[in-house]
């Protein structure tokens, strides 16, 4: 009986910190989601990333990217603190954009993204 009630402990634990681990990476896979959207001129899917008050932004974002062809490079994302209701995300790594054989690297470390929580959903909401 001790076993049983030990492994169930065990196990609600597991579960109780994956929820939370899971949680706390929402934001930051929230922005690399959009990173991916950017890079993949995926226009439609973008403002389903964002909040209203950054769709057009990040679509005046994603128009820059296509003259070019883009990728992400290393890039990796984690929430670096809070600002009220708002999760801070910061990347390292790089978007690489290509033009005429030429490549240009844009250092990601550059800025933080803003998300934010509504219905449930992470939504980028503008950068600092």
């Amino acid at each position: 009986m001790r076993k049983l009630i030990l492994v169930l402990s065990l196990t609600l634990s597991a579960i109780v910190l994956a929820a939370c681990a899971s949680n706390t990476d929402a934001p930051a896979q929230a922005v690399q989601n959009y990173l991916n959207a950017l890079v993949n001129k995926e226009a439609d899917k973008l403002p389903t990333l964002v909040c209203g008050d950054w769709e057009e932004d990040a679509l005046i974002e994603l128009d820059s990217f296509q003259a070019v062809t883009a990728r992400l490079e290393d890039v990796s994302c984690s929430q670096t603190g809070t600002d009220g209701e708002t999760s801070l995300v910061l990347c390292t790594g790089n978007i690489v954009a290509t033009y005429n054989n030429e490549d240009q690297q844009l250092d990601l470390s550059t800025r933080t993204y803003q998300v934010i929580e509504q219905g449930g959903d992470w939504l980028v909401c503008g950068t600092r």
